[in-house]
């Protein structure tokens, strides 16, 4: 699959980025290159290959959960600089 240079123009377009016409020969051949590159791994037979889940052979390295007090709510908002009804007042940022 090869692109045109319209192809490409329409992708510049849609990434909203601006090329000169040399650019955009060079950028149509070097995607051409990368399409060719994929071309080239769909030619790979892939079906007696499993999908990959862990890159080692530890599986699900995780630690135990311990069940510990949370802070409470007075706590966690003393130190807020301005708070209500239990929750932190904030300055309003979209106008």
């Amino acid at each position: 699959m090869a692109l045109t240079k319209e192809e490409v123009l329409n992708v510049a377009k849609l990434a909203r980025l601006k090329f000169s016409a040399e650019e955009i020969e060079k950028f149509q051949v070097e995607l051409n290159d990368i399409l060719g590159y994929i071309d080239m791994l769909n030619e790979v037979d892939t079906a007696e290959t499993k999908a990959l889940v862990q890159v080692n052979d530890a599986v699900n390295n995780l630690r135990d959960d311990k069940v510990r007090e949370s802070l409470s709510t007075e706590k966690a908002l003393s130190n807020a600089p301005d708070s209500g009804d239990g929750a932190i007042i904030v300055p309003k940022v979209v106008g």
